[in-house]
């Protein structure tokens, strides 16, 4: 059975390069690991805890099932004003209010930017404090400052191309050895 990853780009814009990164990262996939790329962050609504209950918005329910369905999850954002973007911050807080989807998975964080420190921090804290697992190994700092790559732009740069392989692999071997993923898992359900 292969490894499921979730991977996100905390990115709305068009030419994001964070959304570059996570299409180049589902083309680096090896045989073994399947990548299911979400791109459902503008279709959530605020978050409001007096919406989370049945029926669920299709959007909130459709992330809350793709998160429960991955094994790890690979998440890569940029940085606003020192801070997350609201639209992952607002994801994050569906999931605060899910069923436990997300605990226990093991998370990959990628910045694109080396100078945008805060962002990283920052969500790094919040997934712990969500029960999830950032692998060190799998969370890297990448050069795509001033640059708007394709995501055929990253592959075709070996040492991005090195640097996100190597993540990826790292992240999946941390869902094959996850206690917390493989048990259990619900069948891969497409939105």
């Amino acid at each position: 059975m292969p490894v499921r990853i979730l991977a996100i780009s905390g990115s709305l814009r068009a030419a994001s390069s964070n959304t570059a990164v996570v299409e180049a990262v589902a083309a680096l996939a090896p045989a073994d690991v399947e990548i299911d790329v979400y791109a459902g962050l503008a279709d959530l609504p605020p978050f409001n805890p007096d919406d989370d209950r049945e029926p669920l918005n299709p959007s909130v329910a459709d992330l809350r099932v793709r998160v429960l369905s991955a094994d790890a999850l690979f998440i890569s954002s940029p940085e606003y004003a020192h801070g997350v973007p609201g639209v992952l911050k607002n994801a994050l807080d569906w999931l605060v209010g899910g069923e436990g989807e997300i605990v226990g998975k093991p998370i990959a964080l990628v910045n694109a930017a080396p100078r945008a420190t805060h962002a990283q921090a920052s969500l790094a804290e919040t997934l712990r404090t969500m029960s999830t697992h950032v692998i060190p190994a799998a969370s890297i700092t990448i050069d795509l400052a001033g640059r708007k790559p394709t995501p055929a732009d990253i592959l075709a740069d070996p040492a991005l191309a090195g640097a996100l392989r190597r993540a990826l692999a790292a992240l999946a071997d941390s869902a094959v050895s996850s206690p917390d993923v493989k048990a259990g898992r619900p069948t891969w359900q497409e939105g």
